[in-house]
């Protein structure tokens, strides 16, 4: 019998004109799967499949998501089938401002009421979120910087009957997209196709106009309408992962909340990238990885999606020489400071001088005016054009107490323009990190381990390649095999003093050094085999935890198959056991001097026998935590350090739930596997002090190992509170250090994750460590050109 959803693609397959021949070769299904969803043999079409036939349709959003409802309405109970991930579907910008329904329209349905309510509560938190970083960075203090853009060279814009939507035949003209930075949603919304590329070179300004855009959108954002969404874009790698799987795999990272299911089949972030609920604001297409910006713009060009993309333009000029500019987009460039906006804006920024109205950078903007050719002129034009380097002037020079702005025309210090950004780079931190009395939460760090910590983190996101500094990935710019060992060497560090420790209220301390090295020598190696093939080899991060551990409530869970998670663990506790017992055999065997048979045999007989134990144990306990978990709020973990705690407690619930059930069934499973075993291999020395010995021990340690190698927050305790700390790379207090650099402006805030305040500061701190240069009188030889 035909449904709502197979009568719904039958239309729409006839209004395209489509055989379902030449519907299937569009869509990649077989034609035998085309035919049972039209006449209602397959009624559990799953979301990936109705994805590509919208796709190969050239659905319009509307079209799409009635599509999508119908196919997830068609069961009776509204029962939603498990969905792969979601293909790359381009939605048009249309889907960006979708009208609301009426009351004498169309019915909502449920996957419509259920995504608008997450995106009105994800708006919420993004405004929230951006609110906070404006006043952090102090853009309003005492206003924000001019920021304005002019059209660029049409080699690097689409052609305006594209842009504007018209069809075949029209000859439009150009639209007028000048402005500055309180107009920018007015213009992006002059602009039909609803893409926009803003180009600008490095500190120009365009992180500011990406948050400022998100803020004024949000502003008169309807009910209906998108959510602008900052996202960093020179994380994305377009080989590996598709555009809108990575912006919604972002959107879960940024808000874990949006990991859990929902309607369709999917889960909450790929329901609003999917439904076209998310407006992608791309900040930095000029950091994506060399090699990879000519497939990102290929990638870009595949999909309709409205967006607003940001870039430096030589390497925006480039990836569109390789390719083509950015399908159906205009393009602006940031243009520079001038005089005036430098004379009205410095002198506010700092305090007056007593008994005078000037202030100390009245000798500077004299320069610039009367001598704009001298050497120090032209290379204050030359420096002071972007909103980055004027901020930096001012840390360094009005916000500190002892700072000179006559000290940037010494032209023997700074003689060309890249050393005077070098000064405004080098003595930024150094400004920031000097002592303040009465600073309130800022910790007093030594300036130059500030420094020396800084410049690691920056070199490991140089070698990540990345601007995202994540905590659960700070051990991940070593070697995978260095991780690999320091991650065995502290789990079995660990388990040797839990099982040292433990094991003394059951036999003496001499034999629990030995069996504890034994001990932790054994798990330690078996770990890191275990880390090594899960984690290091595949060359990926323990992610966070997107769930949180609910013991009592009615809370809805996560959708996780108990079963399968039971089956997983039986299995990693099979091979864990047979590794551990073979190799307790061999090591019991060789220290009581048996023949080879005897110790082959027995260590044989070990590894059956703990094999058996750790399997029935891990398999039961790793299930029943699929019972307690439940997805987190979807305001949960606003910023990197709430993210961390909130794994560190569900680990920590994890572990109070799994030790004890562990514990318990391997010691009671330990005498229910070896007396029947006996039976078959002879005698075995075992009895309830070794059952509750071996429960105890393996409860603590078994769940310590798991936490160390396998979860995000085990991860973080292992490179950050240990062993970079240890080996002098970052403080011991890691959390305090990363929260002070971020009220200090060194670093930001970007959902889940850090990011230095700018790249080039990351960049310029990655080189090592510099000595701040010193300033004396100015020097005023011509050189150079003025600034406008």
């Amino acid at each position: 019998m035909t449904s709502e959803f197979s009568a719904l693609l039958k239309r729409l397959r006839r209004e395209a004109n489509l055989t379902q021949e030449a519907l299937a070769e569009r869509a990649g299904v077989g034609v035998r799967t085309i035919r049972g969803l039209e006449t209602g043999e397959r009624a559990d079409p799953r979301v990936t499949t109705v994805r590509l036939l919208a796709d190969a349709l050239g659905l319009r959003p509307e079209e799409r998501e009635r599509l999508l409802s119908t196919a997830v309405l068609r069961t009776p109970g509204g029962e939603v089938p498990d969905a792969e991930s979601p293909a790359e579907p381009p939605v048009p910008p249309a889907a960006a401002s979708a009208p609301e329904p009426t009351a004498s329209g169309p019915t909502r349905s449920p996957l419509h009421e259920v995504l608008a309510d997450v995106a009105d509560q994800v708006a919420q938190t993004v405004a929230a979120r951006w609110r906070r970083e404006e006043e952090q960075r102090q853009v309003h203090d005492p206003y924000p910087l001019p920021v304005r853009w002019r059209p660029v060279a049409e080699e690097l814009t689409d052609h305006w009957a594209n842009i504007r939507r018209l069809p075949p035949g029209s000859a439009p003209a150009p639209l007028e997209l000048g402005g500055q930075l309180d107009a920018i949603v007015n213009v992006y919304r002059r602009i039909p196709s609803g893409r926009l590329v803003v180009l600008g070179r490095s500190g120009s300004g365009k992180t500011i106009l990406a948050v400022r855009f998100a803020l004024d959108h949000l502003k008169a954002r309807g009910h209906a309408d998108a959510v602008p969404v900052i996202f960093s874009i020179g994380a994305w790698d377009p080989t590996a992962i598709t555009l809108r799987d990575w912006l919604a795999a972002q959107l879960r990272r940024d808000h874990p909340g949006l990991a859990a299911p929902g309607p369709g089949g999917t889960n909450l972030a790929e329901g609003l990238v999917e439904t076209g609920r998310i407006l992608p604001v791309l900040d930095g297409f000029d950091e994506i990885a060399d090699g990879l910006r000519r497939p990102a713009l290929e990638a870009l060009n595949a999909t309709t999606l409205p967006l607003l993309l940001t870039s430096r333009p030589a390497e925006y000029a480039a990836a569109v020489a390789e390719t083509d500019v950015l399908t159906s987009a205009a393009a602006v460039e940031l243009t520079d400071l001038t005089l005036d906006d430098l004379a009205a804006y410095l002198p506010r920024t700092t305090r007056k001088a007593r008994g005078r109205s000037a202030t100390g950078w009245e000798p500077v903007l004299h320069a610039l005016r009367e001598r704009p050719r001298s050497q120090a002129g032209a290379n204050l034009a030359a420096v002071l054009t972007t909103p980055l380097m004027v901020t930096l002037a001012r840390a360094v020079h009005s916000d500190a107490p002892d700072g000179d702005p006559a000290a940037l025309l010494d032209t023997r210090h700074f003689g060309t323009p890249e050393e005077l950004e070098d000064h405004l780079l080098d003595n930024f931190v150094t400004t920031a990190y000097r002592p303040r009395p009465g600073s309130g939460p800022l910790r007093a760090w030594d300036p130059e381990r500030a420094r020396h910590w800084l410049g690691y983190l920056a070199q490991h996101l140089n070698r990540l390649d990345t601007p995202d500094l994540e905590w659960w990935r700070l051990g991940y710019g070593m070697r995978r095999t260095t991780r690999t060992l320091v991650t065995a060497l502290v789990i079995g560090l660990t388990i040797a003093l839990v099982d040292g420790v433990v094991g003394t209220l059951f036999d003496s301390v001499a034999y629990q050094l030995l069996d504890g090295l034994v001990a932790g020598l054994l798990t330690g190696l078996l770990f890191g085999i275990a880390y090594w093939f899960m984690v290091a080899a595949k060359d990926a991060a323990v992610e966070p935890s997107v769930v949180r551990m609910r013991i009592r409530g009615g809370e809805r869970r996560t959708g996780r198959n108990p079963l399968r998670r039971l089956m997983i663990g039986a299995l990693c506790g099979l091979v864990f056991g047979v590794g551990y017992g073979f190799v307790r055999g061999v090591l019991n065997g060789a220290i009581a001097h048996a023949p080879l048979p005897f110790v082959l045999a027995g260590s044989i007989g070990d590894g059956v026998l703990y094999g058996l134990m750790f399997a029935l144990a891990a398999g039961p306990a790793l299930g029943l935590l699929t019972l307690f978990e439940t997805p987190l709020d979807i305001r949960s973990a606003l910023n990197p350090i709430s993210l961390l705690r909130t794994n560190g407690r569900t680990v920590a619930t994890q572990l109070l739930v799994w030790s004890p059930v562990f514990g318990v069934l391997v010691g009671f499973g330990s005498l229910a596997v070896v007396y029947p075993a006996a039976a078959v291999l002879g005698p075995v020395a075992w009895n309830l002090t070794a059952a509750l010995k071996l429960g105890l021990i393996s409860g603590l340690g078994g769940a310590l190992g798991y936490a160390f190698s396998l979860t995000s927050w085990g991860q973080w305790t292992v490179f950050s509170r240990i062993w970079l700390p240890l080996t002098g790379r970052l403080p011991w207090s890691v959390v305090a250090f990363l929260e002070d650099a971020y009220r200090r402006g060194v670093l930001r805030q970007a959902g889940a994750v850090y990011q230095f305040r700018h790249a080039r500061l990351q960049h310029h701190l990655a080189r090592g460590p510099r000595a701040p240069l010193r300033t004396s009188d100015p020097d005023g030889s011509p050189r150079g050109g003025p600034l406008k």
